[in-house]
């Protein structure tokens, strides 16, 4: 893929907040793994498309939200973290993901990471792929009271950058992250990964891809 040129970026684009996992990094499959082994013992009629569909904050809250008893969260966290969850040289970036940071980062607009991920496992996927350069601001899932599909994460990092909704794209692969963007009033591209996902979800994406590399396509301003 050629670098692109300034001139494609989307028009009046300032800034691009990406989320994390599933967008910028190939963690899904590990965490979703880690998520099923931590809640064999208490949600066994949870699959792998149910688990999904309930991440987006800190594990603590959702492994409490999906057991709904205080001691089995604590034992389905210490299951998690054992399985290596927190391990970030584990998780690799998706194809084209450096390169398209580089080019971004270089034509001048302003990076920033808004994800349900908590900070220290965040900063270890940072210091294992060299990604904290690109960020200007990095708005995790402990960082703040509220969660994905609350905007408030969203909005803090548009304060931080010092831009307006109209000025910024979003991406992110998860039905929270489409709702959470509508309701900041940033436009959202959402990656499926072959997922079906709601048609009252999908309406409310700007856009709507399949791969990660089809979105950083959009978001270099190529299409």
């Amino acid at each position: 893929m050629a670098a692109s040129s300034a001139s494609q970026t989307p028009s009046g684009i300032r800034a691009v907040v990406f989320d994390l996992d599933g967008t910028l990094i190939d963690s899904m499959p590990l965490v979703l793994r880690a998520f099923a082994h931590a809640l064999a013992p208490f949600r066994p009629d949870l699959d792998i498309d149910g688990i999904f569909q309930r991440l987006g904050g800190p594990p603590e809250r959702t492994l409490f939200e999906l057991t709904g008893d205080s001691v089995k969260a604590a034992e389905a966290m210490r299951r998690l973290e054992s399985f290596g969850f927190e391990n970030g040289a584990l998780v690799q970036p998706f194809e084209g993901m450096i390169a398209m940071l580089s080019g971004l980062h270089t034509r001048g607009l302003k990076l920033a990471i808004w994800t349900g991920r908590d900070r220290h496992t965040t900063e270890a996927i940072f210091a294992a792929h060299d990604l904290g350069r690109f960020f200007s601001a990095v708005v995790c899932g402990d960082d703040l009271p509220t969660h994905k599909p609350h905007p408030a994460g969203l909005r803090e990092i548009l304060a931080r950058l010092g831009v307006q909704p109209h000025e910024v794209l979003y991406a992110g692969d998860a039905d929270a992250d489409v709702l959470g963007g509508a309701e900041a009033g940033v436009r959202t591209v959402l990656i499926e990964h072959g997922r079906a996902v709601e048609t009252a979800i999908r309406g409310q994406a700007w856009r709507v891809v399949d791969t990660p590399g089809e979105a950083y396509v959009i978001i270099e301003g190529e299409k």
